[in-house]
């Protein structure tokens, strides 16, 4: 078994290495004058089973790009299995089509990492379960929901805590959360007139003097938290926090967050986060832990589902 890292997260990638106890294999990655990507496999991977860890977040389609083509790079160096090991995996939210002459984005993006020549991937938390059903080779989707409910346990009193739905399309990945921490659950019904924006309408449920958790697959410009935890505190919650698994925050979502009624945004770092995103309000738990113990089980043909029973 081996491990490469693209550039994307590279910290990331190397606290895997750490777990696993493995060395990253030695590949130059780099950008020629004209933009054009070059990936040059310093070491032989002849035969080996070699994991391959790129998220594909901003810029997203330059790290795709790097992933697509240090993929074909290890199946002309005769790697024997390649597992795309994409923590954040891009163009999730392009999985169907909102209206007449729109692409279906990310099966477009699964027929790309197919036929460069992966034969597995490995993600967390895709933003649509059906986007599974997209590739024609195996998926994990791993969760990081037990990840979540281990922070939550040790920082709130669970008695006065309630998990919240940001929308209504969340309901059952923040069902599954009050579920495992045996807590009632809150909706914030909210109608998004636009992309990117939000515009927050009732909530359905009890928060009056409880200490709500809103739950998420994806922050991205915050709209929809800060404009959640404005409704919650407006109908009498105690406080606000929000969980949620890729911090994309992107643009205005850092002044957003500065200036809302949210008292801690947990992410993961599934994307890494550069220098300018550093926020008082924001923690970041790893999935470092939870990818390394399901490659050692793909490796050692485990089963990957039993991680969440």
């Amino acid at each position: 078994m081996k491990l490469m890292a693209c550039n994307s997260n590279i910290g990331l990638s190397e606290e895997i290495a750490s777990i696993l106890e493995l060395p990253l294999t030695d590949a130059t990655i780099k950008k020629f004058a004209d933009e054009e990507m070059f990936v040059e496999i310093n070491e032989n991977v002849r035969g080996q089973d070699v994991y391959l860890i790129q998220s594909t977040s901003k810029p997203a389609n330059d790290n795709l790009f790097e992933l697509l083509i240090c993929i074909d790079a290890l199946k002309r160096a005769s790697a024997k299995q390649i597992t795309a090991v994409i923590p954040y995996f891009g163009y999730a939210r392009q999985d169907r089509k909102p209206g007449p002459r729109t692409p279906i984005s990310a099966k477009l993006v699964a027929n790309l990492i197919t036929s460069s020549g992966a034969n597995r991937v490995l993600t967390i938390d895709l933003h649509a379960g059906q986007i599974q059903g997209f590739f024609d080779i195996p998926v994990d989707n791993l969760y990081a929901a037990p990840i979540l409910v281990n922070d939550i346990k040790y920082k709130f009193n669970i008695e006065n805590t309630i998990i919240t739905s940001p929308d209504v399309g969340g309901v059952v990945r923040a069902r599954y959360i009050a579920k495992k921490l045996d807590v009632n659950l809150a909706i914030v019904d909210k109608r998004r007139e636009k992309a990117n924006t939000s515009e927050v309408v009732n909530i359905i449920g009890n928060v009056k003097g409880k200490d709500c958790i809103l739950i998420d697959d994806i922050v991205d410009t915050a709209g929809t938290l800060t404009n959640a935890a404005e409704a919650l505190i407006d109908s009498g919650a105690n406080s606000v926090s929000a969980y949620v698994t890729h911090g994309v925050l992107s643009e205005p979502a850092m002044t957003r967050i500065t200036n809302s009624k949210l008292k801690e945004l947990v992410t993961t770092n599934t994307i890494k986060q550069i220098p300018n995103e550093k926020n008082s309000k924001i923690r970041r738990l790893s999935v470092a832990p939870l990818i390394a113990e399901a490659v050692k089980r793909i490796d050692n043909y485990s089963s990957v589902s039993s991680l969440f029973n």
